[in-house]
């Protein structure tokens, strides 16, 4: 890694500068590397962009001739990456982290395809299982109908994704030639949507796991985090020692309405807590009758890039400390009068500085499966405005989450403890009236849930991994598909 990147890196984590107060969840902005300044330059239409926004992201520009710009850099990076080009000298997509993260997080599904997946079986089951329930808006259509093969995945990646971020931008921008192009090209090259960001971390946490085995990873097993944080003294959902639970139907007779559950403290399947209820603020702001509801917090560590944890070329000296672990984000789940789980919730996002929740939003419209879903699913849900907890109709913005130095804490010390060399961890934070503050789980492939956070830093400890793990990884070259 360059030195011009390496401090870029180091910059961007150690200024800690709160983010945006403007309600849209999303502020990026773009940065030059001098990373790739050495190698021969191949010239492609360069990106386009205009000034940042007020919220402090930056938007490609637009006009047929930047759409069309955007769609050669597209398939120049896809074709570059298949043929087994080096991350760190990309000829284009310099002047976006963002874009040349996003392109190659595309191509590493492929590479992934089979290799071992640190959750379940190989990277393609774990999209099989997890992409089941999720349709790309307004389709009606489970994602895990296009990772059923992996021809099928290419195709989908150098046709059916151009067209649909075709249709996400006609969509956006209407009938203005200017709008709807600049909306195709973010679509493309910089999403904002929910699902973007999830699929992201999803591949930086996969492709981390394969190529250095990080033994943080071993924390998505629910059990053997909270064994590990029980012993590491971290706060977690107190659990029951019992050996065993049977649960019998009232009613049901014959050897019928049985259920054996053994206990995970005893070498059984099952992990047996007694149900927790919201206390303090959150409880306030809920429906007596709502899930327990939690805050997702999202951290993330420079600890996989020390020489300790991943080799003398890896780009940091050292052990892993604790300033390389920091809170990038913060919501507030509010559950759903009748939900079993926060699942069900209107995501309002919180400062993860201050603690005072700003506006919410849904991605339910991800979740809408099958085709009587197509005309009542709403393709796109930009911007956060919900003030109400729509149960009771009580407003929740502008409520301030009590500590949340206190929980911002908690996770990043948690982090650094139990997982150092895991890039991105989301953490599910408990207020409750039995154990008051605690971790639920923590979740390695993360999900913003549409919250605000640094871009810049996030774009930056992205593209570091990729770098550094590539450079580690078949004589400096990107993993080839084949």
């Amino acid at each position: 890694m360059s030195t011009s990147l390496l401090q870029k890196s180091q910059h961007a984590f150690d200024t800690r500068t709160p983010p945006s107060q403007h309600d849209s969840p999303y502020g990026s902005s773009g940065s030059n590397s001098s990373d790739e300044a050495d190698e021969t330059d191949i010239r492609q239409p360069p990106l386009r962009r205009v000034e940042p926004l007020s919220d402090g992201r930056e938007h490609l520009e637009g006009g047929a001739w930047a759409a069309i710009s955007a769609l050669a850099s597209f398939y120049f990076a896809v074709i570059y990456f298949l043929c087994g080009g080096k991350f760190s000298s990309c000829p284009v997509l310099k002047d976006s982290p963002q874009a040349k993260a996003q392109v190659y997080s595309l191509y590493a599904v492929l590479w992934m395809w089979d290799r071992p997946h640190y959750r379940t079986g190989s990277y393609q089951d774990d999209m099989l299982t997890n992409l089941r329930n999720v349709a790309i808006p307004g389709t009606g259509i489970p994602l895990s109908l296009l990772v059923r093969s992996k021809l099928l995945a290419l195709l989908f990646l150098v046709v059916g994704y151009p067209l649909i971020c075709m249709v996400a931008g006609l969509r956006k921008g209407g009938l203005s030639l200017q709008a709807a192009t600049q909306a195709f090209s973010e679509q493309l090259l910089c999403p904002q949507d929910w699902f973007s960001f999830w699929r992201l971390n999803c591949v930086v946490a996969s492709f981390h796991s394969v190529v250095n085995a990080p033994k943080g990873f071993a924390m998505e097993d629910k059990w053997t985090f909270l064994t590990e944080a029980k012993a590491a003294g971290v706060p977690i959902s107190p659990w029951l020692d019992t050996e065993s639970l049977v649960i019998k139907d009232k009613n049901e007779e014959g050897g019928m309405g049985i259920h054996f559950y053994k206990n995970a403290t005893m070498g059984g399947s099952w992990i047996i807590q007694e149900r927790l209820s919201n206390g303090g603020k959150i409880a306030e702001l809920l429906p007596p009758s709502a899930p327990l509801s939690t805050l997702r917090v999202i951290t993330s560590s420079r600890g996989g890039l020390r020489q300790s944890m991943s080799g003398t070329r890896a780009p940091l000296p050292g052990a892993p400390a604790l300033h390389d672990v920091r809170a990038l984000s913060c919501v507030f789940r509010a559950g759903r009068v009748g939900a079993s789980t926060d699942h069900d919730s209107i995501l309002f996002d919180v400062d993860i500085n201050t603690g005072r929740i700003r506006k919410g939003t849904t991605n339910m419209h991800w979740y809408q499966l099958g085709l009587h879903k197509i005309p009542s699913t709403p393709w796109l849900c930009l911007n956060h405005t919900i003030t109400e907890h729509p149960d009771t109709g009580m407003r929740i913005s502008g409520h301030v989450i009590p500590d949340i130095e206190g929980i911002r804490t908690l996770c990043e010390e948690a982090h650094f403890r139990l997982l150092p060399d895991v890039p991105l961890a989301g953490w599910d934070v408990a207020i409750t009236r039995e154990a008051g503050m605690c971790l639920l789980e923590v979740n390695l492939s993360c999900n913003f849930f549409r919250g605000t956070f640094d871009q810049p830093a996030y774009f930056e400890l992205s593209t570091s991994t990729s770098h550094s793990l590539t450079r580690s990884a078949d004589s400096d070259r990107c993993p080839k598909l084949m």
